[in-house]
């Protein structure tokens, strides 16, 4: 009798919380990630509430690990800088619990990949398959040597290849208009004490201060798919470069970053919902399993949310004997505890998307005229189910 496997493939943050849970449950686990490192750049995310408390069910704390200041408050600007909406984070703490995080994410990851032993994390192992017509599953890898699991996670992505090939008549990726620019400046002299996005005509532009002190910036346009830009760098101070301070301040500061340093890349969710988040012994999580818009931020957070339900629903992992209905049983009950939540919440940041893209002057007038008038409790009460909506299961 040995401790049931589990395959983790994607070290994102995502596929680390499941193993991170797993692991806590007595799992032995293998991470499986293509890139040959663990990634020192990259871009910021916010943990909401929800986030929070599913990390910390697994013993995860991120302001201890991390870092815990929070900006004095959130809310959406026009590009002339008015406030439309705005909640205090004192207020969203009293309401949730605990206020909104917002951390790099090189320094999460490092965070979650920290809990496991260093054996558990194999970068650079390409996962080309996972044959699992014998009931207990085996991954194949590029570099070898294949590994036989009790479950197989698949937090492979937003273009994720497990999810193609074991939902071959699933219709995919769905391209909702934009492009987004992304990337982290430092700027202690700013002194920045709001996360905003602004809304523009077909473009936003979001300053979240991170909990290091430094700033995650992002933007985004209506633009067709597969656009070219000669220089990101040029293309964000062409668009944003008259908007309402502080953004031509941080954009000053971005000119100074090398190209590279701002990621671009256009938007996609999932065209509809899978039939199910599991197939055989292989779970879906994160955006493999439900690819949303970025517009409420929390893609994620459900992927987070995914993990830490996952593990607590299946058996603990001591004196697995490979060949039991524990794990399916678990892996139903998953489906069920998740498809829901997971696919409204796509539908909602869909939705919610469509605003930020109007341009139509008519258009944008009315929208900024009813976000300003809709009282600023209101706009927090409709987090509620966003943020309170984490339930471990029984």
């Amino acid at each position: 009798m040995t401790n049931r496997h589990a395959v983790v493939v994607g070290a994102g943050i995502g596929g680390l919380t499941s193993a991170v849970a797993l692991h806590r449950r007595g799992w032995r686990v293998t991470v499986c990630e293509r890139s040959p490192e663990p990634p020192v750049t990259g871009a910021g995310i916010g943990l909401a509430p929800n986030a929070l408390r599913a990390l910390g069910a697994v013993g995860v704390d991120v302001s201890r690990a991390i870092g815990g200041a929070v900006p004095a408050t959130m809310g959406v600007r026009r590009p002339d800088g008015l406030w439309l909406t705005r909640a205090g984070t004192a207020d969203m703490a009293a309401r949730y619990g605990t206020a909104p995080l917002a951390v790099p994410r090189p320094a999460l990851t490092a965070t979650l990949a920290a809990v496991l032993p260093p054996s558990a994390l194999r970068y650079g192992a390409e996962v080309t398959g996972v044959d699992d017509a014998e009931g207990r599953p085996t991954v194949r890898t590029a570099a070898g040597p294949d590994l036989p699991a009790d479950l197989v996670v698949a937090a492979d992505g937003i273009h994720s290849p497990l999810r193609r090939a074991h939902f071959p008549a699933h219709p995919g990726l769905h391209y909702i208009g934009e492009t987004a620019w992304r990337t982290i400046v430092d700027a202690p002299d700013l002194r920045i004490p709001a996360m905003s996005e602004t809304w523009g005509r077909g473009e936003r532009f979001g300053v979240t201060p991170l909990v290091d002190g430094r700033y995650y910036l992002y933007a985004t346009a209506v633009v067709p798919p597969d656009t070219r830009f000669a220089d990101p760098r040029t293309e964000l101070l062409r668009r944003f470069g008259t908007w309402h301070d502080p953004v031509p301040a941080l954009l000053d500061r971005v000119g100074r970053l090398d190209a590279a340093d701002v990621l671009r890349n256009d938007l996609y969710d999932l065209a509809a919902p899978l039939p199910y988040l599991h197939h055989g012994r292989i779970a879906w999580l994160g955006d493999a399993a439900h690819a949303m818009a970025p517009n409420l931020g929390q893609g994620g957070c459900q992927a987070i949310e995914d993990a830490v339900v996952l593990a607590r629903l299946l058996p603990a992992g001591e004196h697995g004997d490979g060949g039991d209905t524990a794990v399916a049983a678990a892996l139903a009950a998953y489906t069920a505890a998740r498809h829901a939540r997971t696919d409204a919440v796509r539908l909602r940041a869909r939705r919610v998307g469509r605003l930020g893209v109007l341009r139509n002057p008519v258009a944008v007038a009315v929208r900024d005229l009813v976000v300003r008038v809709t009282p600023d409790r209101l706009a927090l009460r409709g987090m509620d189910d966003l943020f309170n909506g984490f339930r471990l299961p029984a």
